[in-house]
């Protein structure tokens, strides 16, 4: 597999390798090597929190390790029993989504979704990365879900465990799919992502932005390109998610900018920067996630910080456990993803003063339910009107 360059990331092929070639949770806690992982967000590959054993890599002395192969990607489909996912959480906006894929290749280090590939019986490491699951028939479940007569229209949201645009997307076409569906019932839609590629469907986000159904977020954690690497190692550049900003912008579609996650001690200094920076791009919202360390994340990310910013690591820690009550992460719902104390109070009145300033709104969008037309299955019954 070509490993992707610069601001050509988004646009990399994701090799759909025989499973032989991730070694799924070789490792334990044990690193493993770079050359192994290049390209990759995470450091280590430890076994699952529900596997009954732990499975390490270690040099017997033959130079056993120098025989593993690299971790490449692994796309599996798997076809669903359903695909709308709803949810009663305060914390959120929305409270039904869709998510076309399991494990993301974008392989953020930082990203709260790693934990769920456990219930897969892998790895929230270099698992989660490598080792994907596709839902061919997302778009036909969708037609049949919308066409129930009990269905009440809401926003579907799209990226809310794993990114709708990663690389695998440009072949698999699922995400375009759900869109195609949607458009055709006249149903709301909001999208977030790191990815440039939801460019691609300005042509449906477009029209259906006309009609106040659909707007989309993108994720930018820096403007930094060589820390963004580091943290998002297939995601696109921070300029290039501007880019794509800037397309939606012009095609019509209502856009917001998420800083999220917010690391405190490493990127909270660039709030207004991004802030600014998309400002210009054209975007009308913005809001942000104050990084969260649940379940193995707290490992991962401190592995992370230790190989890529040992100088700032103690300092990112320290803070974050400051805006949790000493510990790494605190799941109350209102805090969890702003965490509290004088630290979080200064990152939250830095963000609005900031939005202020540039004129962001602080309301989100409403999108339109009243257009919604009901999809009608093969030998269904017609509407008259």
């Amino acid at each position: 597999m070509v490993e992707p360059e610069g601001g050509d990331r988004d646009d990399s092929e994701s090799g759909n390798g025989d499973a032989e070639d991730r070694c799924p949770s070789e490792t334990g806690g044990a690193h493993v090597t770079m050359e192994r992982r290049r390209g990759r967000g995470a450091v280590s590959n430890a076994s699952g929190r529900f596997e009954r054993v732990d499975r390490i890599a270690f040099d017997d002395g033959w130079d056993s390790l120098g025989d593993l192969p690299a971790f490449r990607t692994h796309v599996q489909h798997e076809p669903a029993r359903s695909i709308i996912t709803t949810n009663d959480s305060p914390d959120i906006s929305f409270d039904q989504s869709i998510n076309p894929y399991r494990g993301c290749e974008h392989g953020c280090i930082y990203c709260y979704a790693r934990p769920t590939h456990c219930y897969l019986g892998h790895s929230a490491g270099l698992d989660f990365e490598a080792l994907l699951y596709a839902k061919p028939n997302a778009a036909e479940l969708l037609v049949r879900e919308l066409a129930n007569p009990r269905y009440l229209p809401k926003t579907i949201a799209l990226g809310t465990n794993t990114d709708p645009y990663q690389p695998i997307e440009r072949d698999l076409r699922l995400t375009r799919q759900i869109l195609e569906v949607l458009e055709k019932a006249r149903h709301p839609v909001a999208i977030v992502t790191k990815s440039a590629l939801v460019a691609r469907d300005a042509d449906i986000l477009g029209r259906m932005a006309e009609q106040g159904l659909a707007k989309v977020a993108l994720s930018v954690t820096t403007l930094d390109r060589r820390l963004a690497r580091a943290m998002e190692p297939r995601a696109a550049t921070p300029q290039r998610r501007l880019a794509a900003l800037g397309a939606l912008a012009q095609a019509g579609v209502p856009t917001a900018v998420m800083m999220a996650p917010i690391i405190p001690g490493l990127t909270d200094h660039e709030i207004e920067r991004v802030l600014e920076a998309a400002t210009e791009a054209g975007v009308r919202e913005a809001g942000y996630v104050l990084l969260r360390l649940p379940l193995e994340i707290k490992t991962l990310f401190r592995e992370w910080l230790a190989e890529s910013a040992p100088g700032r690591a103690k300092r990112v820690i320290t803070l974050l456990q400051q805006m949790h009550g000493g510990q790494d992460y605190t799941s109350h719902f209102g805090t969890r993803q702003t965490g509290s104390g004088p630290y979080a109070q200064q990152i939250s009145q830095r963000f609005r003063l900031a939005m202020r300033r540039l004129g962001l709104g602080e309301k989100r969008l409403a999108l339109r339910t009243d257009l919604f037309r009901r999809p009608v299955l093969p030998g269904g019954q017609l509407d008259l009107l």
